[in-house]
C-alpha cells in the first residue's frame, strides 16, 4: 500500500451499530447462472420482497454496473476478472453498511467466484446457484443474445465458447428450468429472510 494511503475503516462507525439500528444483517446473496437462467428476475423479486419486510437491499447487476462503474472494461478473461473484482469490493462496502446486497453476474469461473467470496468474506458471501440448461436459456433468450451468438455474431459466449463451471457446492441452487418464477422466488425468500432479519 502507497504511504500517502491511510484507511480510516478503525475509526469510522461499526458495522454492528448500523446493523442494529437497521434491524438487519448484512451480507452478500451472489446470484450466479447462464445468462437468461433468470438471476436479475429472482434478485428484483427477492429485493421487492425484503424491502416489503421494511429491510435496506442493494441491488448490483451485470448490465448496469458495466454501464458505469465499469463501462471501461470489456469481456476478456483480464476484464472479466477485474469487473467481479470491482463488483465485490462495493459489495463488501455495503454490507460494512449492515445492507442485504444481492449481486447478479453470469461469474461463469469457480476462481472468479472464489475471488468475489475471498474478498467479501466466507461468512458474508452466499452463492446461489441459478439453474437452467443452455438449451432452455437459449429457448428464452431474454435479450436475443443466444441468437447472436449461434449465429457467431458474439464471441466469447458463455457456454457456448466459452466455459461455465457450475457450482458444486452452492449455499442454495434454483432451478428455473423446472419452477415457476414464482415458486423459485418463495423459496429463496424463505431462506433468506431470516437469516438476514435481527429479531
Amino acid at each position: 500500500m502507497p504511504s500517502n494511503i491511510h484507511p480510516v475503516f478503525d475509526k469510522s462507525l461499526g458495522r454492528g451499530s448500523k446493523e442494529e439500528s437497521l434491524g438487519q444483517r448484512g451480507m452478500v446473496i451472489w446470484f450466479t447462472g447462464l445468462s437468461g437462467s433468470g438471476k436479475s428476475t429472482l434478485a428484483i423479486d427477492l429485493e421487492n420482497r425484503l424491502h416489503n419486510e421494511g429491510l435496506v437491499t442493494m441491488m448490483l447487476d451485470g448490465d448496469n454496473v458495466r454501464t458505469g462503474l465499469n463501462a471501461n472494461l470489456g469481456f476478456t478473461e483480464e476484464d472479466r476478472t477485474e469487473n467481479i473484482r470491482r463488483i465485490a469490493e462495493v459489495a463488501k462496502l455495503f454490507v460494512s453498511a449492515g445492507v442485504v446486497t444481492l449481486c447478479s453476474f453470469v461469474s461463469p469461473t469457480k476462481d472468479i467466484r472464489h475471488l468475489a467470496k475471498s474478498i467479501v468474506g466466507e461468512e458474508d458471501f452466499h452463492e446461489v446457484y441459478v439453474n437452467a440448461s443452455f438449451e432452455k436459456c437459449a429457448e428464452r433468450d431474454v435479450k436475443g443474445l443466444y441468437k447472436k451468438a449461434l449465429n457467431g455474431e458474439i464471441k466469447g459466449f458463455t457456454g457456448l465458447d466459452s466455459p461455465f463451471e457450475a457450482p458444486t457446492d452452492p449455499f442454495l441452487e434454483i432451478d428455473t428450468e423446472n419452477n415457476s418464477p414464482e415458486e423459485s422466488g418463495t423459496k429463496l425468500f424463505e431462506v433468506f429472510f431470516p437469516l438476514v432479519r435481527k429479531k
